[in-house]
């Protein structure tokens, strides 16, 4: 049919790696003390998710998985609630978590070319994680602070007016 466009693999970072799931004891007892806490509450998904999300920091399947049954839910709903939220994450984020916003006002200065940039420099795409787990990097749809355009966030500390070249002594700040 005219307008429509086949979805082809590569319009899905199919090939990323993910780590594998590495919880502890200690994470999972917490998040049994979470579920217990809320389990009878009316509305308490949502508080569970997210206290979830704040243990592990993200919510791979293992952890979606102990939701559900402590919660007496489907696993299809965890999941339609973690995919439509974007505060929640199926992948590791970094100890630093880079944001770079993509909103129009950035985009227009040259935010496309400083995420490049900082995929260059890490080695990692939009929505990857360093092997190290130093780093993850996402591009976001808008921040909200159009007067710093081109901005990006690196864990609570904002970054505006950059260019390309502040890159690599932006990273510097946040390395080990």
């Amino acid at each position: 049919m005219p307008g429509k466009r086949s979805i082809r693999k590569d319009d899905y970072n199919m090939s990323q790696t993910v780590a594998a799931f590495a919880g502890t004891q200690e994470q999972e007892q917490q998040l049994k003390e979470a579920i217990a806490k809320h389990k009878d509450q009316k509305g308490a998904l949502m508080p569970v998710i997210q206290e979830a999300q704040r243990i592990y920091g993200y919510m791979p399947e293992e952890v979606q998985k102990m939701v559900a049954e402590g919660m007496g839910v489907s696993l299809s709903e965890i999941y339609g609630i973690v995919t439509f939220y974007s505060q929640f994450s199926l992948t590791p984020k970094g100890k630093n978590k880079i944001v770079i916003c993509m909103g129009t006002a950035c985009y227009v200065l040259g935010a496309g070319q400083i995420l490049e940039r900082f995929e260059r420099e890490l080695g990692i795409k939009d929505g990857e994680c360093t092997e190290d787990m130093l780093f993850s990097l996402d591009g976001a749809r808008c921040v909200g602070a159009c007067g710093l355009a081109p901005v990006i966030s690196v864990n609570e500390d904002v970054y505006g007016k950059i260019t390309e070249a502040m890159v690599p002594e932006i990273l510097s700040n946040y390395k080990e």
